[in-house]
């Protein structure tokens, strides 16, 4: 079959996720509850953030960004398959498909990044407690924030662009539910072998050098504590630490099953079932691990609802006391 090349290539057809046809409008009522949850639930935390002075801390200002790309990161790939369940149009334009692999690519680097500047900022404050105000300045936290920014768009750019480049058959089916970098590469029929190497160095680098210091930090806080053992100590780094340590464990695990396990599953839909852990159910419970696991979060919550029970009622007292005396006269 003659190959054909990009500017040729005008769509490719999503397969989208394994759901027998009748069991399609409870998948899709499900998918759009977990969506909506991660949307709204992502956005409370960061108003509360901005809105409540004690949270205005180095850690709530990455939690605030760490949101905010759990937001963008179902907002890339659940629209159009919540889309392509309800309407069965599974076409997707070829400018479309690049534009999600590559956005996918940022967000999914920046939650990475994230994480790995979160846990230096739980190391410096339980292992330099003293210091930990001059060290996390407001200008090193914005420098960390933009770095991450900076490296993931330029990351998610050169994948990019190695990859419009290719070739790809006639065959534009993807096997999948959004427009992976790893299975496009599979589907060209131009010559990989620069795309992989890549993938194996900058990828690599990009990827274990949050990783390195999220162990790295993790592996010095233990070390700390255990210089001076303390049940009371141990309490405290444990309610500083879990919530991180958790989501820090729900993202390397679902990578770890969509990147580096699912080629061992031998099975397609298993590798869905984990890209759907990584783009739907993780970013979806991320805010109930920082808000149900978080004394701040929680009291900032409280205070606000509190706030809006009171502006509603304050809003209310006018048509009360109007309707008292309207049935005096009466």
């Amino acid at each position: 079959m003659r190959p054909e090349n990009q500017s040729s290539m005008s769509e490719f057809v999503l397969l989208g996720l394994p759901i027998p046809l009748e069991q399609q409008g409870m998948f899709f009522a499900l998918f759009l509850g977990m969506y909506l949850i991660t949307v709204l639930g992502n956005l409370l935390i960061i108003l509360l953030i901005r809105l409540d002075p004690h949270l205005q801390t180095p850690m709530y200002f990455f939690l605030s960004h760490l949101a905010f790309s759990d937001i963008c990161l179902s907002s890339v790939t659940v629209p159009k398959m919540l889309m392509n369940i309800q309407t069965q149009q599974r076409s997707i334009p070829y400018v479309a498909c690049i534009s999600q692999m590559c956005f996918f690519i940022i967000f999914a680097c920046l939650d990475n990044f994230l994480l790995g500047v979160m846990a230096y900022d739980r190391y410096v404050a339980i292992c330099h407690p003293l210091h930990y105000t001059t060290i996390m300045r407001q200008e090193l936290c914005v420098l960390l924030v933009a770095g991450s920014w900076f490296f993931c768009c330029a990351h998610a750019l050169l994948h990019t662009l190695l990859l419009v480049r290719l070739s790809f058959s006639a065959d534009n089916t993807i096997p999948h539910f959004f427009c992976d970098l790893t299975v496009l590469l599979k589907m060209s029929c131009s010559e990989t072998s620069l795309n992989d190497l890549v993938i194996f160095t900058e990828g690599g680098v990009v990827f274990i050098l949050p990783l390195s210091s999220v162990l790295g930090s993790y592996i010095r806080i233990v070390m700390t504590v255990l210089t001076v053992p303390s049940t009371k100590r141990l309490f405290q780094v444990f309610s500083t630490c879990s919530s991180h340590l958790f989501v820090v464990s729900l993202y390397y695990g679902t990578i770890a099953g969509v990147y580096f396990f699912s080629s061992s599953w031998g099975s397609n839909d298993k590798d869905i079932i984990a890209s759907v852990m990584c783009v739907v159910v993780t970013p979806m419970l991320n805010p109930f691990i920082y808000s149900l696991r978080n004394r701040d979060v929680k009291k900032a919550l409280e205070i606000f609802v509190n706030r809006a029970n009171f502006s509603k009622g304050q809003s209310l007292n006018p048509l009360i006391e109007v309707m008292s005396r309207v049935r005096c006269i009466s």
